[in-house]
């Protein structure tokens, strides 16, 4: 068995074949990311028999070439730039890489053999879900910037200005009433049409989103939807975000990923726990949204939960934490069970 490692570049990528029982270098290779290129380095691979690839960073810069791999039937685990950058602390004392063999390949195989790696499937519903949950995020902040401009315009039009809740039908119904008596203020009456369109275009595409997110979330057969909170938008962002929930061994790494595990401070024999500010931060909106819909829900389990919570002397911040920590954990087996089918569903109503 060997480790060919991969460190990927925009526009050309460096493999080293590494023999997993002496770490020695077998051999190096650099090609440029194209396909004809791609084929390449695999028929360089194949002199090697048994092998995995171990590509550094394969869920961002080394996406594309880890997953035209796994088409084709390789091995691929992603290597985490903090790793490699580690191995190359370590073994090297210093972050200087070796033009040659380029250091930081050789890092991501010795990674790789230490086992500071994680498998890499190929892209499936999920990542969908994830290009759709970031399509609606742009889409909102443009249509956010949209309307600040058109509300900035207006102002100068009209006098006093218009409200705040500001939509398409409202900025055309005040400019409806506007004669301008200067070619500035005739400017400004036409641009503020062509914003207004340009918001009717964004309401358009954000509602297709919008319906597209329903009828993936539906075909997925997630039974997200199930808890108390969580709606289309919100199951579609914690299962693009997630991925594979089975990649993650326990709740609690789960939880870490999400950045809504305390974390404990100790100082002069007292401890105490602080907000994490790590994980995916999306992610974890997702889980304080759901948090934040249950405990103004007087029958629901959430504000039980947190009623205890608060009735043990904890604050609402610290009472906040503890029910997105186990919002965590019953979203990550309930995204198991869904890959298990019905039985594991209802054996994980009736523990939660």
């Amino acid at each position: 068995m060997v480790v060919i490692e991969v460190d990927p570049h925009k526009s050309s990528h460096t493999a080293a074949v590494l023999d997993s029982d002496t770490h020695s270098t077998l051999g190096t290779v650099r090609v440029d990311a194209t396909l004809v290129e791609y084929r390449r380095l695999l028929t360089w691979a194949r002199r090697f028999g048994e092998r995995r690839w171990a590509v550094e960073n394969a869920r961002g810069l080394g996406r594309h070439l880890a997953q035209w791999l796994i088409a084709r039937g390789e091995t691929v685990v992603d290597v985490p730039p903090t790793a490699t950058a580690r191995v190359r602390e370590l073994s090297r004392g210093g972050r200087r890489k070796n033009d040659v063999l380029d250091a930081a390949a050789a890092a991501a195989g010795v990674a790789a053999l230490r086992g500071d790696t994680a498998p890499v499937a190929a892209e499936d519903a999920t990542t969908m879900l994830a290009m759709l949950d970031e399509r609606r995020g742009n889409l909102t902040q443009q249509r956010t910037r949209t309307v600040n401009q058109l509300h900035a315009l207006l102002r100068d039009l009209l006098p006093g200005g218009v409200s705040t809740d500001l939509t398409a039908d409202r900025a055309c119904a005040a400019l409806t009433g506007i004669r301008p008596a200067s070619p500035v203020e005739r400017a400004r009456k036409e641009f503020a049409r062509e914003l207004i369109t340009d918001i009717r275009a964004l309401d358009a595409r954000l509602k297709a989103n919008t319906q597209r997110m329903r009828d993936a979330v539906a075909d997925s057969g997630s039974s997200l939807t199930d808890i108390v909170g969580v709606g289309p938008m919100v199951a579609a962002r914690l299962l693009g975000r997630t991925g594979r929930a089975s990649r993650f061994p326990t709740s609690a790494a789960f939880a870490v990923y999400a950045g809504v595990a305390p974390i404990e401070i100790a100082s002069a024999n007292k401890a105490r726990h602080r907000l994490s500010r790590e994980g995916d931060r999306k992610l974890n909106n997702a889980l304080h949204t759901i948090a934040l819909t249950q405990i103004r829900m007087p029958d629901s389990r959430g504000r039980s939960y947190y009623d205890r919570k608060t009735a043990e002397g904890k604050t609402h911040n610290e009472a906040m934490r503890c029910l997105k920590r186990r919002l965590a954990d019953h979203v990550w087996r309930l995204m198991l069970a869904d890959k298990h089918g019905k039985r594991a569903r209802e054996d994980i109503r009736v523990r939660l």
